[in-house]
């Protein structure tokens, strides 16, 4: 039995529906569950539901404590059959479409409500790194690096090394995703972003500058999990899973992360798909830091490994460009709320592949690849995930 994989199933029958997004904050005095509430509230309502017509809940957050999923079961209302928490962060958006779309798959529930939060007090984001992981309560925090700044720091400055690329690459994707945000209201960041102001934005952790950041923010986002046929029935607009893959702690042999788990199962997800890289309309990378993005150009195979700078020097990244990305503005421009970082880009790629993404709209979008990155400790992150999703006509 040693080294034998099993085929996935394929997710036919399965659905994703009503996305949701609470307009984002800087700064927040409610508490996590008052955001996840709302965000919830919005889902259930845009497909005309109520609490008691949820039989499954999945929930990501990273400042929930004391509380869990479980509590929250209670601060809601609702009375699931089936339940899971995500702590996997950037990652968590696929992972929970994946865990909540079996769920489905088995009768276990008939609609799962997928929803991620955080607040953002004045210290939260400080007390938080504080305790994030043993890694961080032990090897980085103590000694002054007191958040995932200097981990990227160390990545960026690999990359740079190896492959070529310059600040110049990286302000590429920061530029695009300004421009595409400018036409999302809820987005935090309001201002265009010039390559100018890019390059002349101050220092946090050379070489990592201010735009190379995203902010912490208040906020939520949630979607429903729920068969084809009772979204069909409620006339609801949703997306079908072509396909997703997960992989946690991939290449644990390199002494610093160029890879991630996407590499290791990338054909297989293309497969579930019966899809290629030319296919996909637009992408929705975890983007807490230009430097994945550039990651996952190449390890979910847009472009040979070390040739994203070439590749995003090449190519406009606006959603009226020819390889839309981050069509909302993705966290660098929008905003990171905690955990619904990991929600973000799956809630926009839902809404794109439905039609119903407004002013960031694709036009003639029907086929998107979500990615989602998570859970940093000194050198690496640990959790990744994509998936592949189309609208109802495709």
């Amino acid at each position: 039995m040693a080294g034998r994989t099993s085929r996935r199933m394929g997710y036919e029958g399965v659905v994703l529906a009503a996305p949701a997004t609470t307009p984002y904050q800087r700064f927040s005095k409610e508490t996590a569950h008052w955001w996840i509430a709302r965000a919830l509230r919005q889902s259930l309502q845009s497909a005309g539901l109520s609490p008691r017509d949820v039989d499954g809940f999945s929930v990501s957050s990273f400042t929930l404590f004391p509380d869990t999923a479980v509590g929250l079961t209670q601060h809601l209302g609702l009375t699931p059959r089936w339940l899971d928490h995500i702590p996997m962060g950037g990652a968590s958006g696929v992972v929970a479409l994946r865990r909540a779309a079996r769920a489905v798959q088995a009768g276990d529930a008939d609609i799962v409500a997928c929803v991620a939060g955080d607040t953002n007090h004045v210290d939260s984001f400080r007390r938080m790194l504080s305790s994030f992981s043993r890694f961080a309560q032990d090897a980085s925090y103590p000694y002054g690096a007191g958040g995932p700044n200097a981990c990227f720091a160390l990545l960026t400055d690999h990359y740079m090394s190896a492959y070529g690329a310059t600040r110049e690459d990286f302000g590429r994707i920061c530029v695009a995703q300004r421009d595409n945000a400018l036409k999302n209201p809820h987005a935090v960041m309001k201002k265009p972003l010039t390559m100018d102001q890019y390059l002349a934005a101050r220092m946090i952790s050379d070489p990592i500058a201010l735009f190379d950041c995203v902010m912490p923010v208040s906020g939520a986002e949630a979607f429903l999990v729920m068969r084809e046929e009772d979204a069909r029935a409620a006339g609801l607009p949703y997306a079908h899973i072509r396909g997703s893959i997960e992989r946690h702690n991939a290449f644990p042999e390199d002494p610093i992360q160029m890879r991630g788990g996407w590499a290791m199962d990338i054909d297989e997800l293309y497969a579930m798909a019966d899809a290629k890289p030319d296919d996909i309309d637009l992408l929705q990378t975890y983007d807490d830091y230009p430097v994945i993005s550039m990651m996952q150009f190449e390890d979910l195979g847009f472009c040979g490994k070390g040739e994203g700078p070439a590749f995003v020097r090449e190519r406009d990244l606006t959603i009226a460009g020819d390889f839309p990305h981050n069509t909302s503005g993705g966290q660098l421009s929008a905003g990171q709320a905690g955990a619904a970082g990991g929600f973000i880009g799956l809630v926009e790629a839902i809404r794109q592949v439905t039609g119903a993404a407004g002013p960031t709209q694709v036009e003639g979008a029907t086929t998107a690849m979500v990615s989602g990155f998570g859970m940093i400790n000194y050198d690496r992150g640990v959790c990744s995930s994509a998936a592949i999703i189309s609208g109802a006509g495709t």
